[in-house]
């Protein structure tokens, strides 16, 4: 992601943060509410018009730039020794999927079956991967990137693979669900445009995700997002194929 993307990401969130909604922003710099709903959906903005919206709402250019540092002091992957050492404990891994889900100590123990001492004890080994910042009373800062992402392939993608099988075993109907299955023949490039609007979304799900963090375990539902694409023949099909 760019800085110029992130600087844009970062005015959004601190906006909301503020109450500045898009219809009040669009009100204190001239605009119409679509044209500055278009301008932050599509990233595009120029320095002068950052500039703009900072002088009408009050941020200071620094507040957004603090932020670019921090990330990149978090940590945005595990080596592949600590993937494995994570799914090889099934509560080790779930401890890190609950910190990856922003749920705090009591919410894990509330949710899962879980013995206190035992849920300190795999915190501290998240604490020494980096993974988290323990703090007195068992309060705890997740440590990673927002671009943070398992290993491609790796340990930990390879177990959410095995399982595949029960990601799918759902007819995808309830409010909030949706399964497309679409085939197709693109050229190279507009594959590659393709992979780009699709981790566009990966992003604004990532987004969503950090925004609904304030909200209490309860009232948020564990919800996975599955986006793949690849040049495939269905081996139903494949035997028809001409050989070359």
């Amino acid at each position: 992601m760019t800085q110029a993307i992130q600087l844009v990401d970062q005015l959004k969130r601190e906006l909301k943060s503020r109450g500045v909604t898009y219809a009040e922003l669009a009100k204190r710099i001239g605009m119409s509410e679509a044209s500055v709903k278009r301008m932050f959906a599509q990233r595009n903005m120029t320095l002068d018009r950052v500039d703009e919206i900072l002088t009408a709402t009050g941020v200071e250019f620094a507040e957004l730039t603090a932020h670019f540092d921090r990330e990149q002091m978090r940590l945005t992957a595990l080596t592949f020794k600590q993937e494995t050492q994570v799914v090889d404990d099934p509560k080790l891994f779930l401890a890190a999927v609950c910190a990856l889900n922003l749920m705090s100590y009591e919410e894990i123990l509330a949710t899962y079956g879980l013995k206190p001492a035992e849920l300190v004890g795999l915190l501290v080994r998240l604490d020494k991967l980096g993974f988290i910042d323990l703090m007195p009373d068992n309060r705890f800062k997740l440590k990673v990137a927002r671009t943070f992402a398992w290993i491609p392939n790796g340990p930990i993608m390879q177990a959410f693979k095995n399982n595949a099988a029960d990601f799918f075993d759902s007819e995808f109907a309830k409010p909030g669900e949706t399964l497309v299955l679409l085939n197709a023949r693109l050229s190279p490039a507009s594959r590659i445009a393709l992979v780009d609007r699709l981790r566009r979304v990966a992003r604004e799900f990532s987004e969503q995700h950090y925004e609904d963090g304030q909200l209490k375990a309860t009232d948020r539902e564990p919800v996975s997002l599955l986006i793949a694409t690849r040049s495939w023949h269905l081996k139903v099909l494949a035997p028809f194929l001409r050989k070359k």
